[in-house]
């Protein structure tokens, strides 16, 4: 029995729907915190069973009989998002788990300004110290992410952030594909995985000179001040505190902490990783 938590969320369902192409329904089983949008999986064999990380009680039976649990991060961050991690993992530790897989992050790292890399590092070693065998799935940064810093670029013939770096862009579909290869091929990796990327990382300067080409409309990457920018999308109703950890993603970009890539996501799919292209080819061909 595989189980996979926040199986109705983003990544989670991908992750469900690539593992339903590789191992019959009933080995699988989805720890939600709404049962009722698992309907779908349900229908088609699924065990779905309620499970809140904020609820460690409710996990006991969510993870029974597991194999297997793969644990998507939380989308918290700081001491709630390692607590919640942490109650996860002891919870698919005593339902007696083989193997516990966590999606962690190519850039996981304590040192790291993004704050959810040192969550990441935090929780990759208390893996480290439970004695059951792990894999933190270290996957590249989101590509959709490109969506919400591109801003007004289209419109404006301007995309404005703060200096930035390299990033290794990766689809939620591909890394939800090699989740499910790992998961159905028991063992693959122990601890870290290599860096689950697409084989190249671009930095906005990069986006804007792909958008300018896609759309025969010049494209302008602006820097703005640190200050300024944050200023200005706490103007827009963005929370304080997310406008500063948006800014520390910047910060982390600079010192090249997103830039690290390799060929291992490549291996494992046996086909070249979806480019940032393509969802700027998607974007920019929308009405």
């Amino acid at each position: 029995m595989i189980i996979i938590t926040g199986g109705t969320g983003r990544l989670g369902s991908q992750i469900v729907d690539r593992l339903l192409d590789r191992v019959s329904a009933d080995r699988v089983g989805v720890s939600v915190r709404d049962t009722y949008r698992a309907g779908e999986l349900a229908a088609r064999g699924v065990r779905v069973r309620r499970g809140d990380f904020t609820e460690p009680e409710s996990l006991a039976d969510a993870f029974e009989g597991a194999t297997q649990v793969l644990i998507v991060s939380t989308d918290q961050t700081g001491e709630a998002a390692v607590a919640q991690h942490v109650a996860a993992i002891d919870a698919a530790r005593d339902a007696g788990a083989k193997r516990i897989l966590y999606t962690s992050h190519q850039g996981a790292a304590e040192d790291s300004v993004f704050a959810p890399m040192p969550d990441h590092a935090a929780t990759e070693r208390y893996l480290s110290k439970t004695g059951t065998p792990f894999t933190a799935l270290r996957n590249g940064f989101y590509t959709s992410t490109v969506r919400h810093l591109l801003g007004r670029a289209l419109e404006t013939g301007e995309l404005v952030a703060p200096a930035d770096g390299p990033v290794s862009w990766t689809t939620h579909a591909d890394l939800a594909e090699a989740a499910a290869i790992i998961l159905a091929d028991e063992g693959r990796f122990d601890g870290p995985t290599p860096p689950l990327t697409a084989p190249h990382a671009l930095d906005l300067a990069a986006i804007a000179g792909i958008v300018t080409e896609l759309t025969g409309r010049t494209i302008r990457r602006v820097v703005a001040d640190d200050a300024e920018w944050t200023a200005t999308m706490i103007g827009h109703g963005v929370p304080a505190d997310q406008a500063n950890m948006l800014l520390g993603m910047f910060h982390a970009a600079r010192r090249g902490e997103f830039a690290t890539t390799g060929p291992e996501l490549e291996n494992l799919l046996r086909r070249t990783p979806t480019p940032v292209r393509s969802m700027l080819e998607e974007l920019t061909t929308q009405p």
